[in-house]
């Protein structure tokens, strides 16, 4: 069993591998900037990270998400939708949740394939 960490910090990893998947940290945006300006953030980063573990958005899996008030759903969905690769779309969860600060709206929790 090989696990592989990346971007080691001293309370989580950006990046862990185990068994050709990849756990991605939660991503979170600029703290108080709109809702889709945190999403295009986020997902930036995701592109990021994905890169650097050897994989791309067409290969998650699973994406939670959690928004600080679902009010925000719609325009978070207008950024996703805009970046999300069509016929690879993961499955998804979305929820409202009490994010890390309330400067956070968007958070989003992937999982994909190497």
């Amino acid at each position: 069993m090989t696990i592989r960490r990346i971007d080691v910090g001293p309370r989580m990893s950006d990046i862990v591998i185990h068994n050709n998947t990849i756990y991605l940290a939660g991503q979170v945006g600029t703290p108080g900037a709109s809702v889709t300006e945190q999403t295009k953030a986020v997902l930036a980063s995701i592109d990021e990270l994905l890169a650097k573990a050897g994989s791309d958005k067409t290969k998650i899996l699973q994406a939670i998400i959690w928004l600080a008030d679902m009010n925000t759903f719609g325009e978070m969905n207008a950024v996703w939708d805009s970046w999300v690769a069509q016929g690879h779309t993961p499955a998804r969860a979305t929820g409202e949740a009490k994010l890390a600060t309330p400067d956070y709206k968007v958070e989003i929790i992937i999982t994909a394939a190497l």
